[in-house]
Formats: structure tokens, C-alpha cells, sequence
């Protein structure tokens, strides 16, 4: 072998190298994203299967219901024109209550209920996380002050 070929076998080497080592490393980065959807999305199948995500909108009135023997809490989100169910174990947020903002992490179950690992609620009275109040906007929904919750 000359040293000319010596020389790019270890330049094909190295790219491969690289190369390998750029897609395990998107591999990973894009399995651990937590996309935002909505529920008409999530409802509309545009939800990734078997993958964590983010899901978020209003806690539906009269749909919170606890279970008296352990920690977990089943209640509803909707963004207008779908609702979500969404089932918890722990402890939820104190700001968590029916008609307010929330945003769920978790996944999609086989039976189409959203099993959350997280929930989170608005921080003050006048926050709602800008993708909900986005999604509520887009959806026809009227959301009070909606402006400020862009800032």
C-alpha cells in the first residue's frame, strides 16, 4: 500500500467515524424531544406511539376524580373541539383545579388514555403556558388576555 492510499484509508476511516458517531448522537437527542400536542391532535393521530410527549389545555369541569385508596387522579383536558383523558399518580401541583391551564408529560396507553409522568399548572393567576393558550386561540376558543400570554 502506498502512502497515498494509507493516507485516505484513514481519512475514510475517520468520516466513518464521525458519521456513526453524528447518528447515534441525533439518535438519542430526538428520542429524548417532548413534542407539544394538542387534544384534537393527539385525538387526530398526530401523536407519536411508544415515545413521551407533552400535552396540554383546560382541566375539564366536573372531570377530576380521585382515587380514595392511592395518589392517582383521573380527569379530562380539552383544547375546544377535543377532550383528552388524562390519568396521574402522585401529587398533583397546588394550582391544579378544574378550568385551569395545565400541561401533561407522559404518553399515549392502548386504550387512548394519556398516562402523565409530570403535570404542570399556571404559576400566578394571570399565566397560561404559551402553546395552550395558542392551541385554544387557534381552535376558536376565547382566551382572556391572550397577549400578555405571549410575553
Amino acid at each position: 500500500m502506498t502512502p497515498r492510499q494509507k493516507r485516505m484509508a484513514v481519512v475514510a476511516l475517520l468520516l466513518a467515524g464521525v458519521a456513526t458517531a453524528v447518528g447515534l448522537g441525533l439518535t438519542a437527542f430526538q428520542k429524548n424531544l417532548l413534542y407539544f400536542y394538542t387534544p384534537t391532535q393527539v385525538s387526530g393521530g398526530e401523536a407519536p406511539t411508544g415515545y413521551p410527549f407533552r400535552v396540554g389545555g383546560l382541566v375539564v369541569a366536573g372531570s377530576v376524580r380521585r382515587d380514595p385508596d392511592s395518589l392517582t387522579v383521573h380527569f379530562s383536558v380539552t383544547d375546544g373541539p377535543a377532550t383528552l383523558p388524562v390519568v396521574y399518580t402522585g401529587i398533583l401541583p397546588d394550582l391544579f383545579r378544574e378550568g385551569q391551564g395545565i400541561i401533561s408529560v407522559g404518553q399515549l396507553n392502548a386504550a387512548g388514555v394519556f398516562e402523565a409522568t409530570e403535570v404542570l399548572a399556571k404559576h400566578d393567576e394571570n399565566y397560561m403556558p404559551p402553546e395552550v393558550a395558542a392551541a385554544l386561540e387557534q381552535s376558536g376558543q376565547r382566551v382572556p388576555n391572550y397577549k400578555e400570554y405571549q410575553k
